[in-house]
């Protein structure tokens, strides 16, 4: 056994998982740091649970410049009556909080990416060890799994919920029947291009059903993408047959894309300042200009161009003004 396997995690739950009600509380994480010797991390957990049935992981604040889950989820632990839950529910409305908490994609604490982090270690840093918190406690407790992100402080998505292409073709379908259910307004066969110590890596590989999306960025939540997230949780909830009442296949509509392969992604080869030359949802053809990037370090140098690799339309977007060489600058899906 290694020693991930052989040392109990730091993190203590201030809830009990099998007792039936609403409970509030945290997970607290010991950490020892200049102005509190004996200190912790205190993380926000509430656990609905009604008697037998499916259990729900649902999470925000993995990446913590992305707001719409958070939003969501802090709704849904101040609303959901145990009386409406046939089953559980785990709310974790901001999983890596110390960078929640300062706005940040990655821990201020030891700059991890909880997102990367996975399966995490007991004995590492304080990302590790949330992640290792959730690894081996959290996500064996999970029937189904529903990670909030969008595009943080340096991208901008069209609002979409997405699942994986699996190998396990009944897991898969699973998968995106949920996807169908939250009815997003747009739909994502994801591809991703780095998955190695992704959360959603580790739910798949543990079988559970694993869904997540991205709901606009910015580093901020609109009035649509957040009623996005709270309207779509309780749609994964209905479906899932653990939130009672309402009608389970009264979703509504949502438009399929696919993104096939690499040639999906644009990035950029220098820095300079951004100009967007085709807007999200907007079509666009292989070899076409999507962005020009202008030299700041002294006028009269010429742009460098951004071109897609693929026809299809414009789905996310690199988002500040200003970009560096390797930034991602474009990402084109396929309507499905």
């Amino acid at each position: 056994m290694t020693v991930s396997e052989l040392r109990p995690s730091a993190i203590s739950p201030t809830v009990d998982f099998s007792m039936d009600g609403v409970q509030h509380g945290f997970l607290r994480l010991p950490y020892s740091r200049d102005d509190s010797a004996w200190g912790s991390v205190m993380i926000p957990v509430t656990v609905v649970k009604n008697g037998e049935g499916p259990t729900a992981l649902l999470t925000g604040g993995n990446h913590g410049d992305e707001y719409e889950g958070p939003i969501a989820l802090f709704d849904l632990a101040r609303t959901l009556k145990a009386e409406d839950v046939a089953g559980r529910v785990i709310i974790l409305p901001a999983m890596n909080y110390p960078a929640f908490v300062s706005g940040t994609r990655t821990s201020p604490i030891d700059k991890g990416n909880m997102n990367r982090s996975f399966p995490g270690r007991p004995d590492g840093t304080v990302t590790e060890k949330i992640a290792d918190y959730l690894q081996r406690e959290l996500l064996p407790l999970a029937d189904i799994v529903l990670d909030f992100h969008s595009g943080g402080k340096t991208l901008d998505f069209l609002p979409f919920c997405a699942a994986h292409i699996l190998s396990d073709k009944q897991q898969e379908a699973r998968s995106f029947e949920l996807v169908d259910a939250f009815c997003a307004p747009y739909s994502m066969k994801m591809l991703e291009i780095d998955a190695v110590g992704m959360y959603d890596t580790a739910a798949e590989e543990m079988g559970k059903i694993f869904i997540t999306t991205e709901l606009g960025g910015g580093g901020t939540a609109t009035a649509k993408s957040a009623g996005i997230a709270k309207q779509g949780v309780t749609n994964v909830l209905r479906r899932a047959d653990i939130l009672k009442g309402g009608d389970r296949s009264a979703a509504g509509r949502t438009q399929w894309l696919d993104m096939p392969d690499g040639n999906c992604f644009s990035f950029a080869e220098d820095a300079g300042l951004i100009e967007p030359l085709v807007d999200m949802g907007d079509s666009v053809v292989a070899g076409q200009v999507v962005a020009r990037i202008h030299p700041i370090g002294k006028t009269g140098a010429l742009p460098s161009d951004v071109c897609t690799k693929m026809d299809g339309i414009l789905c996310a977007r690199h988002f500040p003004g200003l970009v560096k060489a390797g930034d991602c600058v474009a990402v084109v899906a396929v309507a499905v």
